[in-house]
């Protein structure tokens, strides 16, 4: 911030330089220096210069950003000042959530493929560096829920299983590694989006998503343990039930199916006791807040649970509210 103060006998005039802003004021008051600091210390307080986001200066990599939690994610970062490189399959719909976050092209990199490929991998690290000049913050969202129609449990293939740890644990493994150095140069944070189906209650028609997420939350532990060594953070988030192509993608379901589904459990305290399912922006937030380590510094190594109170009510307390 660069500062630059004219005094007259009654008129103090300066200069803001805020984020590549400059604002220039004017304010009529008695010639006075310590007047001008104390009223000067008034304005940053009431937040009148408070163009800066949280983000401000700093470069995400938002993974699983066509939809959902990853475009909700980046249209929060970029609002709080973030560059970012977005990815995703669909190249139309990461198109859209480009266009959704504003930003314009110097502070944007997409770089839509298949992150479980080693090269999409490698090509996302390196356009990033080479474009923004560093990379803070890596948010693994990228993920995918594999079922085989009429089976259930051990019945469902092993090339199934495969599929579920590759997308949802392997590919989050291979982005950290090879973010590892960048992140410890500017002393980062990485948030991995797990899922409450990883934690203690099982699930015989997507068991192996089941599988990758608990893996993850506790990949995210063990790395965590790790690299706070290097000042840099790792936490997961897990979230409940949320309003995504998530459903559909994952049980074969069609649009209206789904949102029957949600209507349903949405009412029903035995699923969600908040009685309200959650959507990607409240997701969102939770990314953004352990993203952000002037908020959330304390936190390491941390699974945060958002949903709504549905892991309060799972298995034996569910079963005997339904009778």
């Amino acid at each position: 911030m660069v500062l630059m103060i004219t005094p007259s006998l009654n008129v103090l005039s300066f200069t803001l330089t805020l984020a590549n802003k400059s604002i220039r004021a004017r304010h009529f008051f008695p010639s006075n220096t310590i007047y001008y600091r104390f009223h000067f210390q008034i304005l940053i307080f009431r937040g009148y210069f408070s163009t800066m986001g949280k983000f401000s200066g700093k470069v995400a990599i938002i993974t699983g950003a066509s939809s959902g939690i990853g475009r909700a994610t980046a249209v929060l970062m970029a609002k709080d000042g973030a560059k970012l490189t977005i990815t995703g399959r669909n190249q139309q719909e990461l198109e859209e959530t480009a266009k959704q976050t504003g930003l314009s092209a110097e502070s944007l990199n997409l770089v839509a493929g298949d992150i479980t490929k080693h090269d999409v991998q490698q090509v996302l690290i390196d356009t990033t560096v080479n474009k923004f000049g560093k990379l803070d913050i890596l948010v693994n969202n990228a993920g995918a829920g594999f079922t085989e129609e009429g089976k259930i449990g051990s019945e469902i293939s092993v090339e199934c299983y495969h599929k579920n740890i590759e997308v949802n644990l392997t590919s989050v493994l291979e982005m950290i590694q090879k973010a590892r150095p960048h992140l410890i140069k500017s002393k980062g944070d990485i948030v991995n989006v797990s899922s409450i189906a990883g934690l203690n209650h099982g699930n015989v028609k997507s068991p192996y998503y089941s599988v990758a997420k608990a893996g993850l939350d506790q990949l995210s532990r063990n790395l965590a343990l790790e690299l706070i060594n290097f000042d840099v953070r790792v936490n997961s988030v897990n979230p409940g039930l949320i309003k995504t192509n998530f459903m559909e993608r994952a049980y074969h379901v069609g649009a209206d199916q789904a949102n029957k589904v949600y209507d349903a459990l949405s009412i029903n305290p035995i699923s969600v006791p908040r009685k309200v399912v959650g959507t990607p922006e409240d997701i969102a937030k939770v990314i953004v807040f352990l993203a952000d380590r002037e908020a959330s510094g304390i936190i390491v190594g941390q699974n945060i649970v958002a949903d709504g109170g549905s892991v309060l009510v799972m298995g034996i307390t569910a079963a005997m509210s339904a009778k």
